[in-house]
């Protein structure tokens, strides 16, 4: 049985800061998956093994299929269809015609099902958590975070449905009237990421059919399983067929599904949540048929702790939007400045939380705070960063190396600087880089070098400086003395190569919906 593990240094590579030493015993896979059993397997009914289309659940359309694997133990969860760019092509048309007559459903009827749907994911809240961490290896308690998170995007959008105004405009003569209309854009092709298998989709989902659109949706290759649990609750709550439709796809399949969707004529808006590399490729493809997109893409997150903050809360926001899902998110802290008068303070002060508060394992273990990466290209890539800051000169505090399987050590670098690969590139994983900075003027520009602009965070109890390093931060999210700012009440989104549009909050359901200027003559 996976146990923890003490504090996060790798028994084979003994950390040394501040003359202490560390030291956890060795994570064997081996006698864990001996040891580890899912008893309520066989019996767990969110092991959904078809893709959902026009309320029915079906195979692709060649036979094919691909396995879903939890990450912490390799063990194969099940398997789902690989559909390809015919079977999306079908999933399309359905949406299309389903869209017909749920854009004239009324925006109560629409709240009410929807209402519906946030019930039933509430009432099973802890198995749809406990999938979550199978197929994506977070800690429990992340995975518990997560649906709250994610039904909280079906409850507002419930509500929001009821909120879209239009607009009457002050005439320029007497025979005449002037309105705006909102109404929703159409069919929408979503794609959504690994890291947050369900929130990620109802952020998206939750807000188009709220609006009366319908929506054909490309979950991850590694986590298809949420996509598919919320397709069935959304069913057993009476949505209609063909409004919510899910292509499960593999990776190899992925590009031709993801230009199906970007180059349909039928599909008027694509939402994708990912790499920059492949929001700018879909960006692309969409052109031809001038579609709508919401691209929320990558991100280089600066952290900022400046001498007058809070240190216990700085180092506490470390650990919070650092190590939150063991990295793998978005809006993680990504390059860490502190002031040159306070940082190696910092630097000792965040190499013992990091003991105290990080345990690695099998998320479904109680005590885990850190479960695996999602795949072993993940760890390669992880591994490649701490060693390109190794030999440029950073100095490894904590961590540093690979656990067995997908798991890698939660690690510390100290001295690093902007010319490595973990300062430069959007890390994904475990890796708390911290960085030098003098004054608030070299803090701003080091923060603002980069070409995303997704998020950024400081730390600093001087409120004129707050405000000026805020305004001056050049990112569409900002946390201020906060480590984990998301929520479904806010808009997110990024500046610069970071992405266009905004999910979440009112701003989000806008995404959706067309403009229509109405001028009503001879009155």
């Amino acid at each position: 049985m996976l146990k923890v593990l003490g504090p996060c240094v790798h028994p084979n590579k003994l950390a040394v800061y501040s003359q202490k030493v560390f030291h956890i015993p060795p994570f064997n896979l081996q006698t864990h998956q001996q040891n580890r059993t899912y008893k309520h397997m066989d019996s767990f009914k969110w092991l959904l093994n078809k893709a959902y289309v026009n309320g029915k659940w079906i195979s692709a359309e060649n036979g094919e299929t691909f396995e879903v694997t939890n990450p912490a133990t390799g063990e194969v969860l099940g398997s789902v269809p690989d559909m390809n760019g015919s079977d999306t092509e079908s999933a399309i048309r359905t949406a299309y015609v389903a869209f017909r007559s749920w854009k004239e459903r009324t925006a109560k009827e629409r709240s009410e099902l929807m209402l519906r749907w946030t019930n039933l994911c509430n009432a099973h809240k802890e198995d749809l958590a406990k999938l979550i961490t199978m197929e994506n290896g977070k800690p429990l308690k992340d995975s518990m975070a997560e649906l709250s998170y994610g039904v909280g995007f079906l409850e507002l959008y419930a509500e929001e449905a009821k909120r879209v105004y239009g607009d009457i405009i002050p005439t320029n003569a007497k025979s005449r009237r002037l309105l705006v209309l909102k109404q929703p854009i159409g069919v929408c092709g979503m794609i959504t990421p690994w890291n947050f298998p369900h929130a990620m989709i109802t952020r998206k989902a939750a807000a188009a059919i709220a609006a009366g659109c319908s929506v054909v949706i490309k979950p991850a290759e590694d986590t298809p399983l949420s996509a598919l649990a919320l397709c069935q609750l959304a069913e057993e709550a009476g949505l209609p067929a063909g409004v919510l439709n899910v292509v499960t796809v593999s990776r190899d399949n992925a590009p031709d599904v993801g230009r199906t969707l970007c180059e349909s004529p039928l599909v008027q808006h694509i939402s994708f949540t990912g790499s920059s590399a492949v929001g700018k490729c879909l960006l692309s493809q969409s052109a031809s048929t001038v579609k709508k997109t919401a691209m929320e893409l990558g991100g280089n997150a600066p952290f900022l702790v400046f001498e007058s903050a809070d240190l216990e809360a700085a180092v506490k926001g470390v650990i919070a939007c650092k190590f939150r899902c063991s990295g793998q998110t978005c809006v993680s802290a990504n390059r860490i400045y502190v002031q040159e008068g306070i940082y190696d303070k910092f630097v000792a002060r965040l190499a013992e939380e990091m003991d105290n508060e990080l345990r690695t394992g099998d998320g479904l273990q109680p005590g885990t705070t850190q479960g695996p990466l999602i795949n072993q290209r993940a760890v390669q890539k992880i591994d490649s960063f701490v060693q390109d800051a190794i030999q440029q000169g950073a100095r490894l505090v904590r961590g540093g190396s690979k656990g067995q399987g997908n798991f890698y050590y939660p690690t510390l670098l100290s001295e690093v600087t902007s010319q490595m690969m973990c300062a430069r590139e959007e890390i994904f994983g475990p890796i708390a880089g911290v960085l030098r900075f003098k004054t608030e003027d070299e803090a701003v520009i080091m923060a603002n070098d980069t070409q995303w602009g997704l998020a950024g965070y400081l730390f600093s109890r001087d409120l004129s400086q707050i405000w000026r390093v805020t305004e001056r931060l050049e990112a569409g999210i900002v946390g201020v003395n906060e480590g984990v700012v998301p929520c479904p009440e806010v808009p997110l989104g990024g500046w610069k190569e970071s992405g266009l549009g905004r999910e979440g909050g009112r701003y989000g359901i806008e995404e959706f919906l067309e403009l229509k200027y109405v001028c009503m003559g001879g009155l």
